[in-house]
């Protein structure tokens, strides 16, 4: 890629730029609003661009079929991508112009934040994400490489799907988690203001995405509503199961456990199957250095750290890290920590 011109200096937009301008590659950025235009092009370092081989469409989807026609004017031998969270409906108006269509890939990056604008873009947003991609038939082969070029440049993954597929996909892993977590954020109102002042992480995780952009939903669930309805109305009969049922005892364990079932089926480290790891409690003293010689040991006995989590309260002279690891892995450590002195408990 010699030159690369983005139209939609948003999240997404912009931390694409980011990452390719800090690999190198020039970018134009230009937006309808020219205030958020600005904005995303300093941030990603203004650059001399002779040569557009990529049009990035990082801007609502309701808009692509009219942007993509008068930027192809522009441009007409470069690629064109598109980042929306819907394929199937502005693939078919695209596919009515075989000119257009033969230079276009849809493409959605399965990566995100609940705040938006250029000023929340990160260069790595996209590290380790899949990265869908959906061509038709139409679809120019050069086209195909400048996308699987773009993909790993951003060091995201690239996974092919039919544009049926993939909005069938998004509207289980995402479209409809969005949906729970807005009704959910939504009962929060009920409660006075004392009460939300003793929520934990739990309240937390469940409801972040509920701080996402409502215009922005509002129109992908708008464009995917045919694949999100039939989602509801099961997640409605499971509702009314567990509403009739809730004098069960059983009957509410075995809700739980369904859910729990569920989200076991959610792919581990790499994509591979989800792990039981086996959690290494260590105390640390609160001074510099602690956490550095602590993965010197680990890294002296060879062990793998597959997570980590760290708590530590103000004013406290200690810290507790806590390492996840295979059960073999910690036991190991277990013992090379304790005879190197360090304060290790029992794995769990």
């Amino acid at each position: 890629m010699k030159g690369v011109r983005v139209v939609g200096s948003g999240l997404i937009g912009t931390s694409i730029a980011l990452a390719l301008s800090a690999k190198g590659i020039p970018v134009e950025m230009t937006d309808s609003d020219d205030g958020r235009a600005a904005l995303a092009q300093d941030l990603v370092g203004s650059a001399r661009i002779d040569q557009v081989d990529l049009v990035v469409l990082a801007l609502p989807t309701s808009k692509l079929p009219q942007v993509i026609s008068r930027e192809f004017q522009l441009n007409p031998k470069a690629a064109f991508i598109d980042v929306g969270s819907v394929k199937t409906k502005p693939l078919h108006q695209i596919d009515s112009d075989l000119t257009v269509s033969r230079r276009f890939c849809g493409t959605h990056p399965m990566a995100g934040r609940e705040i938006g604008g250029p000023e929340a873009a990160r260069s790595d947003l996209f590290l380790g994400r899949p990265w869908i991609y959906t061509p038709t038939v139409n679809c120019d082969e050069d086209v195909l490489t400048l996308v699987a070029e773009l993909i790993e440049t951003l060091g995201a993954t690239p996974i092919r799907m039919t544009p049926d597929e993939h909005d069938s996909a998004v509207a289980l892993i995402s479209h409809l988690p969005q949906i729970s977590a807005s009704l959910l954020a939504k009962q929060l109102r009920l409660g006075p203001e004392d009460w939300l002042a003793l929520a934990g992480q739990g309240v937390k995780d469940t409801t972040r995405i509920a701080a996402s952009d409502p215009k922005l939903w509002r129109e992908i669930i708008a464009m995917n509503r045919e694949q999100i309805r039939p989602l509801l109305i099961k997640m409605s009969e499971d509702l009314t199961n567990l509403i009739s049922e809730f004098d069960d005892d059983d009957a509410i364990e075995q809700f739980i456990a369904e859910g729990r079932s569920g989200r076991e089926r959610i792919p581990g480290k790499h994509g591979g199957r989800p792990r039981d790891y086996t959690y290494l409690p260590i105390v640390i003293e609160d001074k510099p250095g602690q956490l550095a010689a602590l993965f010197r040991e680990c890294a002296d006995a060879q062990v793998n750290i597959e997570d980590l989590s760290i708590e530590h309260s103000p004013g406290q002279f200690t810290g507790l890290i806590t390492l996840a690891l295979s059960s073999s892995d910690a036991l190991h450590l277990a013992d090379h920590l304790a005879h190197r002195g360090w304060n290790v408990h029992s794995p769990r």
